[in-house]
């Protein structure tokens, strides 16, 4: 990914499937970040064993323990990487962990449809306040003024199945709060693309597909795949694209 110039980046849900593919792909690099953030529920924790071995083979590799539903943890993640980028920075955060339940519209409840929208739309809001000031210190220390995940981007992991006008997955899958929750996270997307411009902060939107995880079950498609057209597509990211919902 020749595009890719990066100081530093964190990725949530980094303890398995994409989060954890988007780590070993940073870390892939020709030319890798000078640090890599891996933040999750459990650090010590059995899910988070390849995560644990990754780090021990690179030292540029952070595990930061984050529960994106409390502000507490929120702010202690952000303080920590704070600590370790110094006056640096950091160029992109990928608001990657997320859930879902399979609650058809007819049984969807109270309690499950808060807990999905709080961790896969709130989440990211409240990340994205929290490292606000770290992103936008590395916007201000990149030449130029050209949005690119190279100076500062906000990533928001989305779903096709948050499109309203092609819901594609209603056969599929009838996850409603999922859905539901993936809808509102493009719209907090550009509504971030709206505010953060001009901090110069790029803020998109990405489908990763119907990928073989936790989440999404067992399509055909594998985390390699999905995270190598990621990939491609973050490198690729400018000016034109911040405030867009991108399907790579």
């Amino acid at each position: 990914m020749a595009g890719l110039w990066l100081c530093s980046l964190m990725v949530t849900g980094a303890n398995q499937g994409i989060g954890l593919g988007l780590v070993r792909q940073f870390l892939g690099l020709p030319n890798p970040p000078e640090w890599v953030f891996a933040a999750c529920r459990d650090p010590k924790g059995q899910r988070a064993q390849e995560l644990q071995n990754l780090a021990s083979r690179h030292p540029n590799l952070v595990i930061i323990p984050l529960e994106v539903t409390d502000l507490t943890s929120i702010k202690v993640a952000a303080a920590r990487v704070g600590e370790q980028v110094g006056g640096s920075g950091l160029n992109i955060l990928i608001n990657n962990a997320g859930i879902a339940k399979l609650n058809l519209l007819d049984t969807e409840m109270l309690e499950d449809m808060s807990q999905i929208y709080i961790t896969n739309t709130v989440g990211p809001l409240l990340l994205s306040q929290a490292f606000l000031p770290l992103l936008k210190t590395a916007a201000q220390g990149s030449p130029g003024s050209a949005l690119s995940c190279s100076k500062a981007a906000l990533i928001n992991m989305s779903s096709y199945g948050g499109s309203i006008s092609s819901p594609c997955s209603w056969d599929l899958m009838q996850v409603v709060s999922y859905c539901c929750s993936k809808a509102a996270l493009n719209m907090l997307t550009k509504c971030q693309s709206l505010g953060y411009r001009e901090h110069g902060i790029l803020c998109t939107a990405l489908h990763p597909g119907w990928v073989q995880t936790d989440v999404g079950g067992s399509p055909p498609m594998t985390v390699d795949t999905s995270v190598q057209g990621m990939m491609k597509v973050l490198s690729s990211l400018s000016e034109k694209d911040t405030g867009t919902f991108l399907d790579w």
